[in-house]
């Protein structure tokens, strides 16, 4: 039998649960599909948010030829055969075919290249799906070539009117006596993932010795520990085990951070998403403490990219036990967010006059550039003067941690201002 989530997959938009954005009334694929003109595009969202459900149905409501490949398991033949298929239908009878690519930042740069006339010409209309930024992840020329729609993680009344869809319209599960008495745990378990959901709530109907069944908070919580679901990057591991290896950096715990990091990679994650990670933890919580973080750590991002896995492994690690036992300062993390809140509060304050670039005649009459102090013409090339707007004068945004690189240079500054 079919998993509930499989038997549950909708073939209307209007069974279709969340992405309001997107199909809801006024929403642009919902316009797109009314006026009858697809053009490519890609999903980008994380787990379980209906991006493939969403481009079948695309493919059903339009009658459109529709093929279908993972990026995972596809290589440039197969991409040419389809393409090759694709040449081969009767336009005028059915229209562009759709060719709907799974996890398509998974595919090389020469894959990738192989789509780009095909989808230009208009031979295929391209559906990709991904669960990573496809800035980072797609050649600037197909990207180009498609719109980027983005899906959200489910909410909490999405996710309960797809339970109540699955008490109620599934043919087996309507068949039992089940009775959800609390969701929190179900809910948070899913983390807005619907096929997450529905496999907890499958697990928990199966694994019931009476009747009614009934699903509490406590329930899901036991189940969930004696299951023995393997980590999934795509599941509900995903974002927790993530979680565990950041904050086990952020802790300087080496022995920890590589634990989690050998959970993911004996799982299947995709090491350039861990290696990511690293360029963001190295960013957030090493930053100024140990500046060099951030370049091994981009270093290491680089390295899988290029050597692959399994060898990917140890710039990983290598990463990894670096930046767990560097130490930590997240003084430009907190700087620079402090900043931005500062002026989404303040608005466009004027730049000062002596800050102006002074390009013209004009500008130069109206007193740009006036007054400003090179700093390089100065004993340790340094002068005071006013860089802020005069509403933000001594105004503080950057607080040194307290680390020995900080600490020296906030030394430093201290004894160049006081003319030491």
């Amino acid at each position: 039998m079919k998993p509930l989530a499989e038997r549950l997959r909708p073939i209307t938009l209007d069974d279709y649960i969340g992405q309001k954005h997107l199909v809801g009334e006024g929403g642009i694929l919902r316009r797109m599909l009314d006026g009858g003109r697809i053009s490519s595009f890609i999903l980008w969202g994380p787990p379980g948010v209906g991006k493939t459900t969403l481009a079948k149905i695309i493919a059903h409501i339009s009658n459109l030829p529709f093929f279908t490949l993972s990026a995972v398991h596809s290589g440039v033949k197969d991409v040419r055969e389809v393409i090759e298929r694709a040449k081969s239908q009767p336009l005028f009878q059915t229209g562009t075919p759709i060719l709907f690519i799974d996890e398509i930042h998974r595919f090389s740069k020469s894959q990738q290249d192989s789509l780009l006339a095909a989808v230009e010409t208009g031979v295929i209309t391209l559906i990709g799906a991904t669960t990573e930024n496809p800035s980072f992840e797609v050649i600037r020329p197909l990207l180009s070539r498609c719109q980027v729609f983005t899906l959200h993680a489910l909410g909490k009344e999405d996710l309960l009117a797809l339970c109540h869809r699955a008490l109620t319209e599934d043919l087996v599960l309507k068949e039992k006596k089940i009775e959800i008495r609390e969701h929190e745990a179900l809910l948070r378990f899913s983390g807005g993932d619907a096929r997450k959901l529905l496999g907890i709530l499958e697990m928990m109907v199966e694994s019931a010795t009476s009747s009614p069944i009934i699903i509490d908070n406590e329930g899901v919580r036991r189940q969930m520990q004696l299951s023995p679901m393997a980590y999934d990057k795509d599941g509900e591991m995903h974002y927790d085990i993530i979680s565990a290896f950041i904050k086990s950096i952020r802790g300087s715990s080496p022995d920890a951070a590589l634990y989690w990091l050998a959970r993911m990679i004996e799982g299947g994650e995709d090491p350039c998403f861990i290696a990511r990670r690293l360029v963001i933890s190295a960013a957030e919580d090493i930053g100024l403490a140990n500046p060099n973080a951030l370049l091994l750590a981009n270093a290491a991002f680089e390295a899988v990219r290029n050597i692959g896995m399994p060898e990917g492994r140890i710039p990983l690690a290598q990463a990894t036990v670096y930046l767990a036992n560097s130490p930590k300062s997240n003084s430009a993390y907190l700087g620079v967010d402090a900043a931005l809140a500062l002026v989404r509060k303040t608005g466009n304050l004027p730049v000062p006059l002596h800050l102006r670039n002074a390009p013209t005649q004009l500008m130069k009459e109206l007193g740009y550039h006036d007054g400003y102090l090179y700093p390089h013409d100065y004993p340790n090339h340094f002068t005071e003067q006013q860089y802020m707007p005069d509403e933000l004068l001594h105004t503080q945004l950057y607080h040194p941690c307290d680390n020995a690189a900080e600490t020296k240079t906030r030394t430093y500054w201290d004894e160049v201002k006081k003319g030491g």
